[in-house]
């Protein structure tokens, strides 16, 4: 089944694009989703609250959202087909990615509505031409974010790579849009978006990897096993507080920034019915954002996680 995520990260400066910003990724949470080998929604997360407060006491914001479209093949290799042949982004995709740059518009003082355009990107993860997995990123333009918002903008029913402007009824009136194209005359021609090739809407933004990583969350080694995924339906990403027991009897105490260290351990702890620890966590986020190895184990001290440990230490017993 293919996925999809909320990218966690922060906005820079980048240096070597004038006056060019990049979305720095740290985190991947997936939300709630249903999903098949075609098909991905995201569904209304409950803990969605959690998981923003948890990302802003770090220092994160919300950037971006990934999914997957992947078809496997013989030999690890995975299919292609999104190009300039077929299409880079569906029209659902397009219209999915302006609904998300809607909600996350950019912050600007010169305009009347105090926003203009938005930094939320869409990330793709499918096969190139090589048939080897490589990430795509996108966002759409301010026109098709208009459009969305207006809702005069549908995906077509067959064809993927059109978008279709709706037409005016007597409840709503819809302004013709037009957009241009070469015939085969290499005559410039004006047509109606009835359909609407969905090129017109988007933009590459470049995805890459640094050539020195810097992790902000742990990266575990070893034999130590990462704590499971949420909202996965596997059983190898089940969450319970046998699994937290399991993950966190891996650690010494002078290790315990590094057990910590991990969005989805965090919003555990801040959810977990049988002892609640949201209240308390604000000391943990901060020796987590500055990497403070004494401040996270004086927290671990404290009674909260005392009386935590001890249901550990009978839960692994057992």
């Amino acid at each position: 089944n293919q996925r999809g995520g909320w990218l966690y990260g922060r906005y820079e400066l980048h240096p070597e694009v004038p006056l060019g910003m990049k979305a720095v990724v740290c985190a991947i949470y997936e939300p709630p989703q249903e999903s098949s080998k075609d098909t991905l929604k995201l569904l209304p997360d409950p803990k969605e609250e959690v998981v923003e407060e948890i990302a802003a006491n770090l220092g994160l914001r919300r950037v971006g959202w990934i999914f997957t479209d992947l078809i496997p093949m013989s030999g690890g290799k995975v299919k292609c087909f999104r190009g300039v042949d077929t299409h880079f982004l569906s029209a659902q995709e397009i219209i999915t990615a302006a609904h998300y740059q809607n909600i996350f518009p950019n912050k600007c003082k010169q305009t009347d509505d105090g926003v203009f355009g938005s930094k939320f990107v869409t990330v793709c993860v499918t096969g190139n031409k090589e048939n080897e997995i490589h990430m795509e990123g996108y966002q759409v333009s301010n026109q098709c974010m208009s459009l969305v918002k207006d809702e005069i903008l549908v995906p077509t029913k067959d064809a993927p790579e059109l978008a279709y402007v709706i037409e005016s009824t007597d409840d709503k009136y819809v302004p013709d849009v037009f957009f241009k194209e070469m015939d085969k005359y290499k005559n410039e021609i004006k047509k109606v978006g009835r359909p609407l090739p969905v090129e017109y809407l988007l933009i590459d933004v470049p995805v890459s990897s640094p050539l020195q990583p810097l992790a902000t969350f742990s990266i575990l080694g070893g034999d130590r096993k990462n704590f499971p995924v949420g909202n996965r339906l596997l059983e190898s990403s089940l969450q319970d507080f046998n699994s937290f027991a399991q993950y966190m009897a891996q650690f010494r105490s002078a290790e315990f920034l590094t057990a910590v260290s991990d969005i989805h351990v965090l919003v555990f702890m801040a959810t977990l019915d049988i002892m609640p620890l949201r209240d308390f966590l604000g000391p943990l986020y901060e020796a987590i954002r500055t990497a403070n190895v004494e401040a996270a184990r004086e927290w671990s001290y404290l009674d909260h996680w005392s009386q935590m440990q001890a249901l550990i230490q009978a839960t692994t017993m057992n």
